[in-house]
Order: C-alpha cells, then structure tokens, then sequence
C-alpha cells in the first residue's frame, strides 16, 4: 500500500536567534549577507558571535554576488523529513561562494543529473510564495556572445 503524503506536513523553519536575524531577514528577501571581519577580512557562513579565523568580534555585514562554485552535492531520492517527499528528486549541495565561505543549499531549474562538482552557480531569485528555502542556486548559464 502506497501513501501520498500531502503538504499538509509543515517545513521547518530557520531557528533564529540576535546573530542570525539579519542573515535570515535578507534571505526572506531573496539577498545572501555574509559577515566580515574588520579586522582579518574573511567572510564567514553561517553568522557567528565572533570571526572564526582570529576570533575577532568586530563582524560587519556584506551583501553577497550570489554566485560560487558546487563543491560537493547529492541527489536526494528519499528525504529526511515528509515534508519534502514530494520534491524528490532534488539536489542538495555544498557551494563555495565566491567570496570564501561554503554554503549548504539546493540545486534548482536543472536536471539533477546534471548538476557536477565545478559547476558555476547563480543565487536563484525567491519565487513569490513559494514554500521553498530562501535562498537556492541555479546553474549559471553563460549568456551567447554577441
């Protein structure tokens, strides 16, 4: 016997707290904001009470260019929680940003057979209403030459 879970499970959500409000009220809107140090000027995901390569606490907030690199993925064929069942497959990956810090997030508007490591991804605008997570990725198609 086969069932069809409905979406009548609900996503989980962000667990927020005062470091990562500002993170996950940009992402509501579609941006990804990293924190930088002042001092040593690494970026660093996810936000943090302090800089984790000198410890320093003297975090600022950039916008990100939306755009890195597939590190490592895997296609999800069964997902750890109902309420995704009905988006099998789907893609969940490790991206390098372009500015240093890697990122878990999805693969989307692509075959997930095609997704490879070294891939050049694009931050995918937020679909309005969508109950999906904030902030996914697309593959980044060079536009032609003109």
């Amino acid at each position: 016997m086969t069932t069809t879970v409905a979406r009548t499970v609900p996503r989980p959500g962000p667990v927020t707290t005062t470091v990562t409000e500002p993170y996950w009220k940009c992402a509501a809107d579609g941006e990804l904001w990293l924190q930088r140090c002042e001092d040593c000027g690494r970026c660093q995901h996810y936000p943090a009470g302090m800089c984790r390569s000198c410890w320093s606490e003297n975090l600022d907030w950039i916008r990100a260019a939306g755009t890195g690199t597939v590190w490592t993925f895997t296609v999800v064929g069964k997902p750890g929680h109902p309420a995704w069942a009905q988006d099998t497959p789907y893609v969940l990956a490790l991206v390098e940003l372009d500015e240093g810090p890697r990122m878990m997030t999805n693969i989307v508007g692509c075959d997930p057979a095609t997704v490879h490591v070294g891939q050049r991804v694009r931050l995918a605008p937020p679909t309005a209403g969508s109950e999906q997570p904030p902030l996914q990725f697309h593959p980044d198609i060079p536009l032609p030459r003109s």
